[in-house]
């Protein structure tokens, strides 16, 4: 483990339309959806657990009904202080990240940062410290989600062995939290996707790490109304 201390500022990406959360995104913007039967929106969620992990400041990047989301920021007793940046004319990812990193408070520093949508919690501590390990300039978290539809095993012969319900997929991907470095917001795109140019020029030095999430990890990106409803009733399962 390392020495380092952890980081207390964190950026939350909150500015997409939502257009595939429709309707529950007409009046509010996605972070603002409530998983039915917790009392709690997204970004509820998501401040309480960056509380939780040593966070102390948040950027949160707002779009779209800006002003719903920074009304629920006044109105709310919040366990940290939050500020946000509007962007006036869209950015793309790496874009807007960039330009909510500019307002943290500390830039010597670094910071978490997670989309808006995701609904998940384990140790941001621990991932920070697999990035320090590893001298990464970023890190990504990696989920393995689970296949909507049952899988059927078979054995060389083409027999059917075994039915198995929803298993979790055979790859990683990304699951939208990430431990930067300082030096990491002036590798993004004034505009444009960093998923497409800074994360794989990072890859190829090396300096681009993954972090796996632990296993039995609760992991769900909202993202249509399917995802909502599966998500309440996953939640009330656990």
């Amino acid at each position: 483990m390392t020495d380092l201390p952890h980081p207390t500022q964190a950026v939350v990406l909150a500015g997409g339309q939502g257009s595939r959360l429709r309707p529950y995104t007409d009046d509010r913007p996605k972070p603002m959806v409530e998983i039915p039967g917790t009392g709690t929106p997204i970004i509820g969620h998501q401040l309480a657990w960056l509380a939780a992990e040593g966070v102390t400041d948040v950027v949160i990047s707002c779009g779209h009904l800006a002003e719903v989301l920074q009304e629920w920021l006044q109105e709310t007793e919040l366990p940290l202080r939050a500020t946000t940046v509007v962007e006036t004319e869209p950015l793309g990812r790496g874009g807007g990240l960039k330009y909510a990193a500019a307002a943290l408070p500390r830039q010597d520093e670094a910071y978490y940062a997670t989309n808006g949508d995701i609904w998940t919690r384990f140790s941001l501590r621990e991932m920070a410290d697999f990035h320090a390990e590893r001298e990464a300039m970023a890190t990504l978290a990696l989920a393995r989600p689970r296949l909507p539809w049952g899988a059927v095993a078979t054995d060389e012969i083409g027999n059917v062995t075994d039915f198995i319900e929803a298993p979790p997929v055979s790859f990683q991907i990304n699951a939208g939290v990430y431990v930067f470095s300082p030096a990491f917001t002036s590798l993004l795109p004034d505009r444009g996707d960093h998923e497409r140019n800074t994360f794989p020029r990072l890859a190829r030095q090396r300096l681009l790490a993954g972090f796996p999430l632990p296993q039995r990890t609760y992991w769900r990106a909202i993202d249509t109304a399917k995802d909502l409803s599966e998500a309440a009733r996953e939640l009330n399962g656990h």
